[in-house]
């Protein structure tokens, strides 16, 4: 048996909002609070900072009571500690690094699968591109999917807080399910991105020249509201594409997204976290046709975080009123490097005052993607050091992408606006997990 390579609620929270108010003095963007405070766990989101301080606000798991404050050490503690209590306020305490997959790809394989096999009867040279994969290995591929599926996802529940203990704590390849739930809190974590461990050959894929895809998201927010991101770090961690191998011409891409926020969620806070050596790394909406259950949701805030080694999707948006602003977009010398902003249907993405730092030789005009006829607003943002009209250097660079200005409408659950000169210094020495204080 051969796996593959191993690459490795409102009233409640209103009032929690007011008792709570002395612990989050300060943590306002300029004042973040301490990792290693007992209190993190008791913090809540500051009024006014992002969409999820919208109404109620975010409290997570606050008010929980001694029985559901939690310190877990493994998956197993995690996944439990999660489900203990239901929807009643909990906070979850992870010390040192947990993983999801402790024993690795082959402990997740169906008898019978053949990783080997797999390649040789789906190669294109005899399967060709014109259908998708059938047949016994890509059953026994599937049947082994659905058992990692089991293994690696947890849901979190409404009124959760999870955080990190210290500087160096978080979940090495587990997938953090927020789906259909209220009042969630993620901070002070590293996250290694999921491996998926059997990703499906289509060979009908990219223009019928065929494409691996994966599952996973290190984080995904679906359907859910009131959800505050802060302070954490999500990775590739040890398997960055650049180690992943390559068959049919095509690499064996075993990585999903890290940060997605889908299917009508809403009201979400994504501040001080930092994005490191992804592709795929944030779609806010993940479909042109799911209108129905986005359009007028998909609130999302994303300030001083820090996004670098990225390809692309920082984020890609559809449908949402999306708040970008004092972040640091870093794309070094030789990068792969697609797009920063995705522009999708009907999106209304509101940046202004981020900050890019570009390697010489890197197109200014691609930090903007269009993918559909959507205004946005782009203003006082700042390319190595510069005031730079995005808007503009994008549709002179790339005349067949035309992009209107005027997204529509103007945030005003913003906190303390930094200048996008100060920006880089800021966060880079803020963001992401271990760096509260």
């Amino acid at each position: 048996m051969n796996a593959g390579t191993w690459h490795g609620h409102a009233t409640t929270r209103a009032a929690v909002l007011v008792g709570c108010t002395a612990l989050v003095l300060g943590l306002t963007g300029t004042g973040p609070a301490q990792a290693g405070g007992r209190g993190l766990g008791r913090e809540v989101l500051p009024a006014g900072d992002g969409w999820a301080s919208e109404g109620a606000g975010t409290t997570g798991g606050s008010a929980a009571d001694a029985a559901h404050v939690h310190t877990v050490t493994t998956w197993a503690e995690f996944r439990q500690a999660l489900a203990d209590g239901g929807s009643a306020p909990k906070i979850i305490k992870v010390k040192g690094m947990i993983d999801a997959v402790s024993e690795g790809c082959d402990a997740f394989a169906a008898e019978g699968y053949d990783f080997q096999r797999y390649l040789a009867d789906y190669d294109p040279a005899v399967w060709g591109h014109d259908t998708p994969v059938s047949g016994v290995q890509e059953e026994l591929r599937a049947a082994s999917a659905a058992v990692q599926d089991q293994a690696v996802k947890a849901n979190v529940p409404a009124n959760t807080t999870i955080v990190g203990v210290g500087r160096n704590s978080g979940i090495l390849g587990g997938s953090l399910q927020i789906k259909g739930v209220d009042n969630v809190i993620l901070r002070n974590l590293t996250v290694e991105a999921p491996i998926d461990c059997f990703p499906q050959w289509d060979p009908t894929d990219d223009n019928k020249t065929g494409a691996w895809n994966s599952e996973y998201d290190s984080v995904v927010v679906y359907g859910s509201t009131h959800v505050w991101i802060d302070h954490n770090t999500l990775t590739d961690g040890r398997y960055p594409d650049s180690s992943l191998p390559s068959y049919f011409g095509k690499v064996y891409q075993q990585h999903d997204g890290l940060l997605d926020v889908v299917r009508g969620a809403d009201h979400v806070t994504v501040s001080w976290n930092s994005f490191e050596d992804h592709d795929k790394t944030m779609l806010i909406g993940n479909s042109d046709s799911a209108g129905s259950t986005d359009t007028g949701k998909l609130k999302v805030t994303l300030h001083h975080n820090r996004f670098e080694g990225i390809v692309e999707r920082a984020p890609r948006v559809r449908f949402g009123q999306v708040d970008s602003y004092n972040n640091h977009f870093v794309v070094t010398k030789g990068q792969n490097y697609g797009y920063v902003f995705g522009i999708g249907a009907s999106s209304q993405l509101y940046a202004t005052d981020n900050a890019l730092s570009l390697a010489s030789g890197v197109s200014v005009g691609k930090a903007l993607k269009k993918w559909n006829e959507a205004p946005l607003t782009a203003e006082n943002n700042y390319v190595n050091g510069r005031l730079t009209d995005l808007i503009a250097v994008h549709n002179a660079e790339i005349p067949g992408e035309t992009l209107q200005s005027g997204a529509g409408w103007t945030p005003t659950l913003r906190t303390r606006v930094d200048s996008p000169r100060a920006v880089p210094g800021i966060v880079d020495h803020r963001a992401g997990a271990g760096r509260l204080r």
